[in-house]
């Protein structure tokens, strides 16, 4: 007879500054199955709180709290505290229920069973894979952002820091155009195209491992009409220029993952690129950019005689 025992989970918890959530929220996603935030407006800080079983994924959580730490400069202290497991999965699907987003999307967790939303692109996640589900103000931005820029339609399609695919497939399936979609980490590849065979437009998309601009794979695919690019701050601002070089007159970008403390730095280093500022989207504390790379016009025609 075997006995089924309970797994013992921890919190990971921190407190964290404006400027450095979104780098060390990303390092608990590597490692938590779920993980949250909330303001404490007492001392400006937000707490930052993640779910995982004990002694698992530490070696990658390790590594994002470092690099967290690196691209912020700001090192904290993290507090790991046992949960009781009894009722864990069952409280996590409760937290992800159907999330309808913009006008035309709704994506949905595995464990969810009953009918479709009528009339809308549905895509369907595994509810221990928080990020990327639609509840993040981020990327709830870009999908709605995306509604917008599919009215131009762009062929040419490049999801920059792809994570869960979820953008991606939100782009083939709208656009219906293939879509190359990057990440540097490869456990993320390997996610994105299970999901994308799971939500059938395997075909459609690629899903490539690649570090941004440096990678052939990337650059082979210039000049783009459309790219999105759900990733932090600092690096959004390094690649600013390459971004505008890669981008096809009157092509569109969709850049999050930003505070709005964070968008007018960003914003900056994409103008001084050459690029217009089109619209700016708002999701809770998130703000999402929309910008356009503008459209050459032609010598004008000389009129006149000929010099002979």
């Amino acid at each position: 007879m075997t006995s089924s025992r309970a797994i013992p989970l921890e919190t990971v918890s921190l407190d964290v500054p404006d400027p450095a959530l979104p780098a060390y929220e990303a390092a608990l996603r590597s490692a938590c199955a779920t993980v949250g935030f909330f303001r404490d407006e007492a001392a400006g800080l937000w707490r930052l709180e993640g779910v995982k079983p004990v002694g698992e994924h530490d070696p990658a959580l390790a590594a994002g709290l470092a690099l967290a730490a690196l691209l912020t400069g700001t090192e904290l202290p993290v507090v790991r505290q046992p949960v009781a497991a009894e009722g864990w999965a069952e409280r996590s699907y409760a937290s992800f229920p159907e999330q309808r987003v913009g006008r035309r999307f709704a994506l949905r967790g595995t464990h969810l069973h009953g009918p479709m939303a009528a009339g809308r692109i549905t895509l369907t996640l595994d509810a221990g894979a928080a990020f990327g589900s639609g509840e993040h103000g981020s990327t709830r931005g870009c999908l709605r952002a995306l509604e917008r820029a599919a009215r131009r339609r762009p062929r040419r399609l490049l999801d920059l820091g792809t994570g869960s695919g979820v953008l991606a497939m939100a782009a083939t399936r709208l656009l219906h155009r293939p879509v190359l979609a990057v990440d540097i980490d490869p456990w993320a590849v390997r996610v994105a195209a299970r999901n994308a065979r799971q939500n059938r437009v395997g075909p459609w998309l690629r899903c490539r491992r690649a570090d941004g601009w440096h990678s052939p794979v990337v650059r082979a695919g210039a000049p783009y009409d459309l790219v999105l690019a759900n990733i932090l701050a600092r690096p959004l601002c390094r690649m600013a220029r390459d971004l505008a070089q890669r981008l096809a007159p009157g092509g569109t970008v969709i850049l999050a993952g930003l505070l709005a403390t964070q968008a007018r730095s960003v914003l900056a280093a994409h103008r001084r690129a050459g690029l217009v500022l089109a619209e700016r989207l708002t999701e809770g504390p998130w703000t999402t950019l929309v910008l356009r790379a503008p459209i050459r016009n032609p010598p004008a025609l000389r009129t006149g005689p000929i010099p002979g």
